[in-house]
């Protein structure tokens, strides 16, 4: 069944730590938002140099992960945000073991496709508190997506998030992500191998697993 949106959310740089600034802390916005190249209309990224641009506009976390989340942090009152890993899109439903790099989708009328991974970064942990919630996402491969948009459109809580084509083979978000910066296993490299070929994959993402086969 595809998963209904619960929120589309957005955010502005704001004072993170110190005189560091970040827009993790994304809020649901009301009616109709425009999806475009660079990500929801009203959106922004205080560092641009690790996050945003095309092969990273839109950035979805899993809802269904927040009951770990309490089992892990107690009723922290951020996981009752939507937006409250800096992700975009809020639906329930849906997480890395079922969605694939390059599987496509319409949000709303905008069409977006599976780009990459997300990596977690110290921010989550400073935003939560909790030093050793990026050790967990790792663990666990809870780690959410990012998409690119392919056309651009609206789309607005209550809109179906539809899968209209799966990506080529059969590499989920988790299994991707599991190799990159997860656990090795014994398969590494062939399951590397197999993310650089993939046509969907993010080229930024393409060069760094590169630079891991050849030893860089």
């Amino acid at each position: 069944m595809n998963p209904i949106v619960q929120a589309i959310c957005a955010g502005q740089p704001a004072p993170f730590r110190g005189e560091e600034a970040s827009a993790i802390a994304k809020q649901p916005l009301d009616g109709p938002a425009r999806i475009t190249p660079t990500g929801v209309a009203g959106d922004a990224q205080a560092d641009r140099k690790h996050h945003g641009g095309p092969d990273m506009a839109l950035h979805l976390y899993p809802l269904d992960h927040m009951a770990f989340w309490r089992g892990e942090l107690g009723d922290h009152p951020l996981l009752a945000e939507p937006g409250s890993f800096g992700s975009n899109i809020a639906v329930h439903g849906q997480d890395e073991m079922q969605v694939h790099i390059g599987d496509r989708f319409r949000l709303g009328t905008a069409l977006i496709e599976v780009s990459q991974p997300r990596q977690p970064c110290w921010k989550i942990a400073h935003r939560f508190g909790e030093p050793k919630m990026v050790r967990r996402i790792v663990q666990t491969a809870r780690c959410g997506w990012y998409f690119r948009v392919l056309e651009e459109g609206t789309a607005q809580a209550g809109d179906v998030l539809q899968c209209v084509q799966q990506g080529q083979g059969t590499m989920t978000v988790a299994r991707c992500f599991g190799a990159i910066w997860g656990h090795p296993r014994q398969d590494r490299a062939d399951t590397l191998r197999a993310i650089v070929a993939l046509p969907a994959l993010a080229d930024k993402l393409r060069g760094q697993v590169a630079d891991i086969l050849a030893g860089r």
